[in-house]
């Protein structure tokens, strides 16, 4: 197999997206089965697939049967890193790990050849893909990981063999997965299992005391440290006309960038450090950070004909909501609107932690408007009495929502819409 693909053109899982001499890998799931499109890839171009023994396929030139065709994705992938002699970086994290990673890999491409996880393909199938990109061109790889169970991110770091890793922080997301806060810790905290036994090195935020308390339970971590306080940097005052993060360094150097919110400073501080410890100079590191322009749904800034709209609606849980809602408190923008979309996955815990927004939004001075999006607000304000707030407005779904600012559109506001995914929230820029 490990043939075929160092002679293939690189590795599809996807048959409608089949390039001409790529290996197909025909994965199977709850909802669906890559073996039912093998001929199609086949006839599309792809020079080998591989099928599992239940397709009812045989091997053949262009055929080959494995027992389960994830784990022999995986398997390659482990097999194809180990072949070469360069630094993987290991990347996981409650919140921040694409945008950490997205700076990262900025900062080192200014030195190096880079392959990094494309977007936020950071699991199973997406970590195995990304280490198959790897050539013999590149000179490091960042690869980020996910994880929503336990024993998740030790398996992606058995895949993919990292010697050195980096937890952005760790908070209360994917709760149902996890169980608990102190299951979020141990299951980020393989990250830090895996290098403690291979003796490689960890990247760890000084400033946070979850991390530094997770990294002293292992005392024999190789550790470099970063931080705000911890390297005496200061994070500058926003303002209406300078509304980005900046950040002034130790030695006087500051570093301007197009993320907005003060919570980026130790995602930065991290790709800063990242940068340092493998030798790209000061001035290309910053330059690196300054280009970098978010177009993810991640701390974007877009203005409208008649708004500001802060975009933070990849995902959301509540240590990434309290993040944003602080800091869009504590900015100086005029007329702040909030558009907040329920958070997911979040079990036992929902209704709780939903009421804990809307109480912060309750005590947000400045705050002229809040439109809570989703069953989960709804939920969470029956009966509660924050919620009664003559400012705050509930909505079933983006729908409602649409509806609602289409009869009492927004005018000469900054808004911030925050909240998961499935929400749906970046439907509403065309009304805004």
């Amino acid at each position: 197999m490990y043939e075929a693909f160092v002679s293939s053109c690189g590795v599809s899982t996807d048959s409608r997206r089949i390039e001409k001499g790529q290996m197909f890998f025909a994965l199977k799931g709850d909802n669906f089965d890559g073996n039912r499109f093998a001929a199609a890839a086949l006839e599309a171009g792809a020079a080998v697939a591989v099928v599992s023994a239940d397709s009812g396929l045989a091997d053949g030139d262009r055929i080959i049967v494995v027992e389960d065709t994830l784990e022999a994705l995986q398997v390659l992938a482990r097999m194809h890193r180990s072949r070469f002699r360069i630094p993987v970086i290991g990347l996981t994290g409650t919140n921040g790990k694409t945008t950490t990673k997205e700076l990262i890999c900025a900062v080192l491409s200014a030195k190096y050849k880079v392959t990094a996880t494309e977007g936020n393909l950071n699991n199973h199938i997406g970590v195995p893909l990304t280490l198959l990109r790897i050539t013999g061109s590149t000179e490091i790889a960042v690869i980020e990981m996910g994880a929503n169970h336990p024993g998740e991110i030790a398996a992606l770091a058995g895949i993919a063999l990292p010697d050195y890793g980096l937890v952005t922080n760790v908070g209360k997301a994917h709760l149902e997965g996890f169980g608990s806060f102190e299951g979020v810790k141990r299951t980020k905290g393989e990250l830090y299992d895996y290098l403690q036994r291979t003796g490689d090195t960890v990247f760890l935020n000084a400033d946070d005391h979850d991390l530094c308390a997770m990294a002293a339970q292992r005392p024999d971590l190789r550790i470099v440290r970063y931080g705000v306080e911890a390297s005496g940097a200061e994070i500058m005052p926003v303002t209406e006309s300078l509304p980005y993060l900046r950040l002034a360094l130790a030695d006087g150097f500051e570093v301007d960038t197009h993320l907005i919110g003060g919570y980026n400073a130790p995602n930065v501080m991290a790709a800063l450090c990242v940068g340092q410890y493998f030798g790209v100079p000061t001035e290309a590191a910053a330059a690196a950070v300054r280009s970098y322009v978010p177009s993810n749904l991640r701390s974007q800034l877009d203005r409208t004909d008649r708004n500001l709209l802060v975009l933070d609606t990849y995902n959301a849980n509540p240590s990434s909501m309290k993040a944003s809602l602080c800091n869009f408190a504590a900015s100086n923008f005029p007329h702040k609107v909030l558009i907040l979309g329920q958070m997911l996955e979040l079990g036992e815990d929902s209704v709780e932690e939903h009421r804990k927004v809307i109480s912060r939004v309750a005590g947000m001075s400045g705050c002229e408007r809040a439109v809570f999006v989703g069953g989960e607000f709804e939920k969470a304000a029956d009966g509660f009495q924050e919620a009664s707030d003559s400012r705050f407005e509930f909505c079933s779904d983006v729908d409602q929502a649409r509806r609602l600012l289409e009869n009492s559109p927004l005018s000469g506001c900054t808004v911030l819409l925050k909240g998961s995914n499935a929400v749906r929230l970046p439907l509403l820029k065309d009304v805004l």
